[in-house]
This record gives C-alpha cells, structure tokens and sequence, in this order.
C-alpha cells in the first residue's frame, strides 16, 4: 500500500539516564497545520481501503439496522416525576422524556430534553441530568463533540421550557442540588475561556464549587480546594438534604478521603458549614449509599477486599468515629454496587462476573433476591424511603431491559412499553454464552465468555474476536454492544476476557493488575488467545483483538510484545505513549494503574511495555486499524498518531497499518448513532477480511 510519509524528527532526551528518541512529537499539537494535514492524508487513505472491502457494505447495512431498532434507558424517579430516556432508531441522540406517573411515562409521557435539536449533526449530548428537590428545575451537562467538557444548562421540569443562567462549565460532575432550590454544588477546572474539547493542556486538580442560579459563574463560591493538582473532589447531597458528602481523591485512585459538610439553611439559602472529616487519610476506598439522620451508610473494601457496607455516627466524637459498625459483611462475591431503597438496601454481587440483586434490611438481614436476569446491571435506581426501585439490564445482543421491582415485597414488574413502536429489520441472532478460563504465565486462571452463534459447529474453527479491557477496577461482562450483535450476525465467534486488574473478584484483583504488576494484564490476555487456540475455537489466522481506552492499551502492548499473537489487532482510543501520558488533559489521574513517569522506577516499570516505545523496525505486525477521535480530550488522540506513524515506518509484513480519525467526536460517550454505525461497521469489515470471516448469504 501507498501510506502517507510521516516526517521523522531526531528529537532525542534523557529520562532517568535513558535515551528515548520521539520521532513524532509534533503529531502531539492537533491544531499545527501539518498534523492537520496527516489527519487528512491518512483517512483519504483509510477510507479508499475500507471502500474496497467486499465485506463493507453487509456490515454497513447490519450495523445500521442493528442501531435502527428502538430502544429505551431505565426509568428515574426524581420529586415525584419519571424519567427515561428513548430513542426510535433514526435519532442519533437519546432523548429525555417526562411523565407524572410510571403509566403515563409507558403511555409515552411528553419530551423534557431533545438533545438532536442542539446541533444539525447530531454531535452535541446530554451527559448528566438533575431535579431539585422541589421539582421545579431541571439542570443538565451539554457536550459538544464527544468532549468531556459539559455546559450546564437549565429547563423548567413542568414545562420543558429553557430557564436563563450564567453557563457554568465542569467535567465528569453533574449538579449536586441543595435543599434552597437554588444553588447546586459541582466540580471545578480551571480553563481559559470557553473549554472546546481539542485542547491537550494538563488539567489540574478538581475543586469544589455552588453555583446560585442567577449568578455569574466567576461569582460561584468556593467550598473545597484540594490544594494538589492530583486532587480532585466530588460531591453527593444525601437524599435529606442534610448533606453534602465529598469525596476527595488523588485521579482514578480507589483509596480517598471522606468528608461530610453540614448543610444549614441562611435566610433561605443553603450554605455548608464545617466538614465532619470521616476519613481523612487515603487507606481505601469509601463511597455513601445512603443516610439516616447523622448517621452515614458506606461501600468500603477497608478490611473486605470484595467490599462490605458499613455505618458511621457523625454525632459522635471523632475517637468513636473511627470504629465503623459493619451492615453488610463481605461475601465470597464482589460486592459491585449498592443503593439505597425503602428502609435498606438494594445490592449487587458478582457471581463469577455476572449480576445477582438482593434486598437487604437496614440492619443487614438478607429479604430476598430479585428475580431478574441480564449480563449485566447497565441501571440502578433506588432511594430511601422509596418502595419502587428499577433495574436495567442488558445481553450481548439486547440493549437495555428495564424492571420495576418492590423493594417490600420483590415483585417484578417488565416494563416493555418504554420502548417505543416502529419496526425493526434486525433480529438479534440466538447464541450460546459458556464460562471457560485460560491459565496466565503465572498459572493464574484467567476466566473468559465464550459467544458463539447457536448454529455454529465447535469443532470447527472461527473468525474470532477477542475483547479486554483489564484495569481502573472496571468489571467486563456478557454485556450488550452493539458491534457485537453484528459480528454475531455475521457467524463470528466473541471472547471477552476477566482479566486482572478489572473489578469482577474483588481488590486483589484489581492489585495484581496495576503499577509494577501490570504486565499480567497482557499475560492475561495472551493466555485467554492461547486458550481459544489450543481448544480448537480459532486459530492464530482468524483471530482480532480489540479493546478501548485501557482496552486499546491492552491491544497495542501484546500486538507490539506478540506480533505473531493474532492476525488483526483493533487498538481503539488507546493510551499508547506511556512516558508522556501525564502531560495531557486528565493523564496525570492514571498514574494510579500506570506509574508516575516521573518516578525512575514506575518509569522503568512502565517503559517495559509502552506499546509507542515496544515498535520494532523490521517487525511483521498484524492487519492494524488504530481508532481515535479529533475531541477526544481524555485519551488525546496524539497517542493513537505517533502510534500509527511508528507502526507504519516499522511494518515490514504484508498486512496493513491504518487509522480510523473521526472528527467532533470524543472518546466515545454521546457518539451519534449514525457515526457508532460508520464506525462499527468498518471496524468489523476490516476484522472479518482479515480473519477470513465468509459472510451469510
């Protein structure tokens, strides 16, 4: 193939005695007119090699009727109202709707927030939504091309009528209410001006803020500067009003600090008064579920590596604080998540990477599972005092299914009728999930799903695509995607792996998956590829591997460590450049899985595996397609280029290094429909020729 020339640079410097050249550091500014040219060049490329795959066109159509069928989010209750979120299959953005009543809301109930009618390309969305607690107002994050940066914006909750405010800019926060009506406390960054969403400047520490509507955002009072440029703060407002729980945390972090802020009434509006500092040291992780007067109910993995809940008195003295009384004891169960409803709780344990929900009491005793089933709890939604909880699930190939159950009783009530009418052409295809594991270079068992279309013959070798992620804690289940009722379609086989450093089994897990203990992640990951080798389900010719974010991480390290691995590797968003990572937007927060570069030995540890730094001239890499977006301000896309310009000055085989550069799009929340097709379907197309995937038909 003709590949667009990258200019190399001889741009060397001296870390921690090494001498690391960076050839391409001038792909690292997304505004300089020559990286906008490469950006150009290698998509005119990447476009005339992905339109000359016979296989485009079916995946093209299938992706776009597997996205065209209608579907619906979980329903909220908030002051008296539901909420859900619907899409008929031609919008390419879900759209909020309200009703007085859960059977209005099934009847259809009326539109609060349409996000398609903020931008002609349907690339402006609505990330977090908030009611206050009287109902009146609405305040909601807009995100302008898949940028982490949102704008709040204000409606009135009966109406749907805009309301007038000063813009109030923040990123990974939605609005905190107070009991004033008001005034809602969020999470702050600095930026200069009106924040785009290209911008590559690291991003500082997070502090926190109210905002009284009405006010100009220069005016918002400052309640909690962490005083580190690492730390950031997140608020929770208990569901009485009475306070404000804050979090305070070095980046992505599972240890952090706990503080709880008295919320007092002044003349009708609410002010915080002194923090009740509950932890004040970062020895684990502590997140509320739920309050009862002075008395907080927290998830902590302090003393139970699989979670526990435990209580603390914030009346009492700061000595008996200390001895927390424990609520829910640690299972043999990851203890994924919990909320609270009626008088207890409603929490969610990992059996083996897999969901079951149970009602507890307040004291702890066990009332009953709830009787639904799903690969994965995508929603819950409960609060204190409130009988009526809901649940959102979803399977490979199903998107979201939603439940009403009875936090008293536990009946289960399906809610169908959220989805709205119309006709779909795609018909999810029947499939077989099983449970097997590899063994990792350690001998660790590393667990996996096998989906393989319910036709398909076991003895005989598949198209396979192997999915990971392994890190930040984050679970991976047999969960819906839709790429995945495509390739299903299409009579591919799915791999998705628990890999250490994931949330499925708990803090060990995790541990054994970060900082110096990273490279099993990779380990892991070749292991379940062996595994799919060695038990006949594909062989070396046939299988993909794809990942995102830590995922494309985990793709670009073992194709760079194990070129002869697989015959397709598919790095999407990937964090690649491990020795400059903390320079860039929200980089400096990772270093909690990756290392501090600037440690010599976490730079050591974590130049070892650095995809960009592992690229061998002369090497035979694997059929490669690197994703990225142009406003992906998380994962800056420099990562994804300097990746590509070294794999493509290196390749010496026969297959092709390409890359996939959406524009006004971001790392992939609020992505259009329309564009998560396009993508898809490329992604796929290149996959199934280069496995050798025969289409039906």
């Amino acid at each position: 193939m003709d590949l667009p020339s990258t200019r190399r640079d001889d741009l060397v410097e001296v870390l921690h005695g090494r001498r690391i050249a960076d050839p391409y550091r001038w792909l690292e500014d997304p505004d300089a007119a020559e990286t906008i040219d490469w950006v150009a060049r290698q998509n005119t490329v990447t476009e005339a090699y992905l339109g000359s795959l016979p296989e485009r066109a079916w995946f093209t159509a299938t992706m776009r009727a597997v996205l065209a069928r209608p579907r619906a989010g979980t329903p909220r209750r908030r002051a008296g109202r539901y909420l859900v979120t619907r899409n008929d299959g031609r919008q390419n953005q879900d759209v909020w709707y309200v009703a007085e009543t859960l059977d209005e809301l099934l009847a259809g109930g009326r539109v609060l927030v349409d996000p398609n009618t903020l931008s002609a390309d349907g690339t402006t969305s609505v990330a977090e939504l908030t009611v206050s607690d009287d109902g009146r107002r609405l305040a909601y994050a807009v995100s302008a091309g898949g940028s982490d940066w949102t704008t709040f914006a204000l409606v009135d909750a009966g109406t749907g009528e805009g309301l007038p405010d000063a813009p109030v800019q923040t990123k990974f926060s939605d609005a905190g209410w107070l009991p004033d009506n008001r005034s809602y406390v969020y999470s702050a960054y600095d930026h200069e001006g009106h924040a785009e969403g290209t911008e590559t400047a690291a991003l500082g520490g997070g502090r926190l803020r109210i905002h009284r509507i009405g006010e100009p955002a220069e005016a918002d009072e400052l309640v909690l500067d962490p005083g580190d440029d690492r730390l950031g703060a997140w608020a929770q407002v208990t569901d009485d009003g009475r306070w404000v729980v804050v979090s305070i945390v070095a980046g992505t972090e599972y240890q952090n600090r706990l503080w709880a802020y008295p919320v007092r009434d002044d003349g009708g509006t609410s002010r915080l008064g002194e923090p009740v500092k509950v932890v004040d040291e970062p020895r684990a992780e502590f997140t509320l579920v739920r309050s009862d007067g002075s008395v907080l109910y927290l998830l902590t993995d302090e003393g139970a590596e699989r979670r526990r809940v435990v209580a603390v008195d914030l009346d009492l003295p700061s000595q008996q604080r200390s001895a927390f009384r424990e609520v829910l004891p640690e299972t043999e169960h990851a203890l994924e998540q919990v909320v609270a409803a009626g008088d207890g709780f409603v929490a969610v344990h990992l059996v083996d990477a897999q969901p079951r929900l149970t009602r507890y009491a307040r004291d702890g005793a066990v009332l009953g599972v709830v009787e639904v089933s799903g690969g994965a709890v995508v929603a819950l939604d409960g609060h204190a005092g409130d009988d009526e909880v809901f649940v959102g699930l979803s399977s490979v190939v199903t998107p979201t299914q939603s439940y009403r159950f009875s936090f008293a009783t536990g009946d289960v009530r399906p809610l169908p009728g959220l989805v709205p009418g119309g006709s779909a052409d795609f018909v999810a295809p029947p499939m077989r999930v099983e449970r097997t594991a590899g063994t990792s270079a350690d001998g660790t068992r590393v667990p996996y799903f096998l989906i393989r279309p319910a036709g398909s013959d076991p003895g005989v070798p598949q198209p396979t695509l192997l999915w990971g992620y392994g890190g930040f804690k984050i679970p991976l289940f047999a969960d819906y995607r839709p790429g995945w009722a495509g390739w299903l379609a299409a009579g591919g086989v799915l791999a998705v792996a628990n890999l250490r450093g994931g949330g499925e089994y708990g803090s060990d897990w995790y541990e054994a998956g970060r900082l110096s203990h990273k490279q099993n992640v990779f380990d892991d990951f070749v292991a379940v590829a062996e595994h799919l080798k060695a038990t006949g389900v594909t062989t070396t010719g046939q299988l993909a591997l794809h990942g995102r974010s830590n995922g494309g991480l985990l793709v670009g390290a073992v194709m760079t460590q194990r070129p002869d691995l697989a015959a397709v590797a598919l790095p999407g968003v990937g964090v690649l450049d491990l020795l400059r990572f903390h320079l860039f937007t929200v980089g400096a927060a990772w270093t909690s899985d990756y290392g501090d570069p600037r440690d010599p030995d976490q730079f050591a540890e974590a130049f070892a595996y650095s995809p960009l730094h592992r690229v061998r001239p002369g090497t035979a890499y694997p059929a490669t397609l690197v994703l990225t977006g142009d406003h992906d301000d998380r994962v800056v896309p420099l990562h994804s280029h300097k990746f590509t310009a070294a794999l493509q000055y290196a390749q010496t085989g026969p297959a092709p290094v390409l890359t996939r550069i959406e524009t006004a799009t971001g790392h992939g929340a609020g992505k259009p429909t329309a564009l998560q097709a396009a993508e898809w379907a490329d992604l796929l197309a290149f996959a199934a020729h280069h496995t050798g995937l025969v289409l039906p038909g």
